[in-house]
């Protein structure tokens, strides 16, 4: 019985660290299922808002408007 769980462990544990990379990477493919580089991420602008004084406030505030990420720093 031990040894029986014991070997169907190892089966487990060996299946499973073989699947990893491949379920770890994340190829890229294109429209004809190709692999190719995957292109970089790009970088998440943050949007910053300002109230009708000209100060810094959620842009969910009531009068808040954007401005540009130039414009913010």
């Amino acid at each position: 019985m031990f040894r029986s769980a014991l070997i169907a462990l190892a089966t487990f544990s060996l299946a499973a660290a073989a699947a990893a990379p491949a379920l770890a990477a994340a190829p890229c493919k294109d429209a004809k299922g190709k692999f190719m580089k995957c292109p970089p991420a790009a970088p998440v602008k943050a949007v910053r808002c300002k109230d009708a004084k000209g100060k810094f406030a959620k842009c969910d505030a009531p009068g808040a408007k954007p401005v540009a990420a130039a414009a913010a720093k």
